[in-house]
């Protein structure tokens, strides 16, 4: 017997393989660019210089770190070549609990795909990782969910601080650094006036409505109906009499002001649509995805 239900899959792939590009998408792009061309030019002169980078905050589930993510896949795949002659790549790596220098410096060897023994000191393998991104042409690192990096003392902070900043300035391979994580973590790069000054920022907010928000003005209420009428169409669902302004705030609602949980909650709903054959959207549809994520009873 498959675990596997195959009608579910199909029914579901094409929505997961969508990808809904929000306005904030074009100003961490104009941002990120921007670091290109400040490195791009920087190293073509040659000497000593300072690499710029990127803080994107948000709340969890708002986007922050797809958005950034696909950004910067693009960005290894179009094999850019730098003035060295070796196509620029950005590596990620995700921060998971509270994590000292050393482990991060292994964590990013891990993934630069030189693992190094444990036994190595903080010293060795920050150096190995310096060499390592020279090697292979990487001129940026992103650390996701970085807030984990700091921890609640002042002078542990101002030394991680000094380290980041060290990546940047490092007379012989500086690195842009891409730093993402919930709002917290501006207040701690902000802590430091020439990190803060070297990192643009790019907030990632959540979604805003008002109690009588006007659809035809309100900025999220415009946004929101665009996604959903986005999702519907690729799934080839009917939503125009299920769509309404009492529907999209129960929407804001159910999924917290997240747009990311919007988005995999009209996932589920447009799948089971599909699974059942139905072209039409129904506020019972819906009902019984939030209450498959949510472990609530139908109609709550």
């Amino acid at each position: 017997m498959s675990f596997i239900d195959q009608n579910r899959v199909n029914a579901s792939v094409a929505l997961q393989r969508g990808h809904y590009t929000f306005p904030r998408a074009a100003k961490l792009r104009e941002a990120f660019e921007n670091c290109l061309h400040d490195y791009y030019v920087k190293a073509a002169i040659g000497g000593h210089f300072e690499a710029r980078g990127l803080l994107v905050t948000g709340e969890s589930r708002v986007g922050k770190t797809s958005e950034t993510v696909r950004l910067i896949e693009e960005f290894n795949a179009s094999m850019t070549e730098m003035p060295d002659g070796k196509p620029g790549k950005i590596i990620y790596c995700k921060l998971d609990g509270s994590i000292s220098w050393k482990v991060l410096g292994h964590k990013t060897l891990e993934v630069l795909g030189y693992p190094a023994h444990p036994r190595r000191t903080q010293g060795e393998l920050w150096s190995m990782v310096r060499h390592q991104c020279h090697e292979q042409g990487v001129i940026g690192l992103y650390y996701d969910e970085c807030q984990h990096a700091f921890t609640s003392g002042p002078k542990s902070n101002e030394k991680l601080l000094d380290r980041f900043k060290a990546l940047m300035k490092e007379p012989e391979w500086p690195l842009m650094l891409i730093l993402s994580g919930v709002p917290v973590l501006a207040s701690y790069v902000n802590s430091e006036e020439q990190i803060a000054r070297l990192l643009s920022h790019i907030h990632f907010d959540e979604i805003h409505l008002g109690r009588f928000a006007d659809p035809t003005t309100d900025p999220d209420m415009i946004e929101l109906n665009k996604l959903v009428y986005a999702y519907a169409e690729r799934a080839d669902i009917d939503v125009d009499d299920l769509l309404d302004v009492n529907c999209l705030q129960r929407f804001d609602f159910a999924r917290a002001s997240r747009w990311g949980l919007v988005i995999e909650l009209l996932i589920r709903a447009f799948g089971l649509c599909r699974r059942q054959g139905q072209k039409t959207a129904t506020v019972e549809m819906f009902s019984e995805a939030y209450a498959q994520k949510s472990r609530r009873s139908v109609g709550d």
